[in-house]
């Protein structure tokens, strides 16, 4: 069979804070698969990364490195084997007083008094750390050049705007490339920097918002996934077809084991916390993916003459997503966290008991701890690999593969 074009498929990164984890697991499986089916000299293949919060981080990284895929994956995974918390945020105790002790000033002593003692606190934990981790990481001032010789046609990042509630996806790529306006949300061509990144990653309230320019003028820029209506759209604006999509959650949770148990019991803040990130970002990629599939579905039902004089156009989704709840993996681990943190988010009622896990969803974004992150990558890696047939086809790897295994 011949070979599928890979000029069109596009990658997906979506985010998460430390659940990012996951995702580098499934592209060291990608990684593997590709070199056993002899196709590692195939060229990047994903011409079009797009990602969003951590998911961007990632996105850019590999992006960056697209010149040599394997060893791009390589240096990820190697980030990410070997993550600490002080590697994001600040995590000793005088910082961590200093950030997230005022948050719960204003939910102990209240706004007036905050107003009057003039507290302003931006965030509840500093990321400066990660500043220095990027620059390390992201090499950006490789991407113009991989784009001019082909290596990438696309990286695109996207971001929420606090000032304007719009959803703004930012792209570098070819020059043939156009931006697109949508209801509430636009691309825009833009040079990726840093500030992009970290902007991309600002998990409401725990991270710091990040000034950006847009237009000019100046707006600032939060957590991409707050308000992302249709995260795979901006893949296809930029000309993918196949579109692989990595998610941070499991596409259909079940319940909490003990749901019926606790439900008359008021949830504590780190629950509605943990809540509502989930509903950030996990729910609109599930909404997204099956809008698409009954897209598709529906298509197939038109006469071929009447497809062509329409704009829509079959798109391939490959999904893959964790098979386990990640809060539940996410609870085993809250003891690595620094003690500062583990403190603060106690205060939340973020348990260290590995049997509790309703406060665990918390913790889970902010787990940037190796023992929590290289559990999330041996599951992304064996995930990928259950769908290895799917994955193969996606990419048109028809070559049996010969058998590996996943280095420790």
């Amino acid at each position: 069979m011949p070979a599928i074009e890979t000029e069109r498929a596009g990658l997906l990164l979506t985010g998460g804070g430390a659940r990012a984890a996951y995702q580098v697991g499934v592209l060291e499986a990608i990684a593997d698969l590709r070199r056993a089916c002899g196709a590692q000299h195939t060229g990047n293949p994903f011409p079009i990364i797009t990602g969003t919060s951590a998911g961007a981080l990632n996105a850019a990284a590999l992006a960056c490195g697209s010149d040599d895929f394997d060893l791009s994956v390589r240096r990820i995974v190697k980030v990410w084997k070997n993550f600490s918390a002080a590697q994001v945020y600040r995590s000793d105790s005088f910082s961590v007083m200093r950030s997230g002790a005022r948050w719960l000033t204003l939910l102990s002593i209240g706004w007036i008094v905050a107003k009057w003692r003039r507290v302003r606190p931006r965030s509840l934990l500093d990321n400066t750390p990660l500043h220095e981790l990027l620059a390390n990481m992201v090499p950006l001032e490789r991407l113009p050049q991989l784009i001019q010789d082909g290596h990438i046609q696309a990286l695109a990042i996207t971001a929420s705007s606090y000032s304007s509630g719009e959803h703004v996806t930012f792209f570098q790529g070819a020059s043939h490339l156009k931006p697109w306006v949508r209801s509430q949300r636009f691309g825009v061509r833009e040079q990726i920097t840093q500030e992009h990144l970290l902007a991309s990653s600002a998990i409401p309230f725990v991270f710091p918002a990040m000034p950006l320019p847009l237009n000019g003028h100046t707006e600032y820029f939060g957590d991409g996934s707050m308000r992302q209506s249709a995260p795979i759209a901006g893949a296809i604006h930029l000309g993918a077809r196949r579109v692989l999509v990595v998610g941070a959650g499991r596409m259909h949770e079940p319940k909490l084991p003990g749901a019926e148990q606790v439900a008359n019991h008021y949830p504590s803040l780190a629950q509605i916390a943990g809540h509502t990130l989930s509903n950030i970002f996990l729910d609109a990629l599930a909404v997204d993916v099956e809008r698409m599939r009954r897209i598709n579905r529906t298509l197939t039902l038109i006469p071929l003459e009447a497809q062509h004089a329409s704009p829509l156009r079959p798109i391939e989704l490959l999904v893959i997503a964790p098979s386990q709840r990640l809060d539940e993996v996410a609870a085993r681990h809250i003891d690595s966290l620094p003690v500062a943190v583990r403190t603060m988010l106690g205060a939340l009622g973020v348990s260290s008991k590995a049997s509790d896990v309703k406060g665990a969803a918390l913790a889970s974004y902010l787990l940037f701890e190796s023992g929590y992150t290289r559990e999330l990558m041996a599951l992304g890696y064996a995930d990928a690999l259950a769908q290895s047939e799917e994955v193969r086809n996606f990419f048109g790897w028809y070559e049996e593969p010969v058998k590996f295994a996943r280095e420790a």
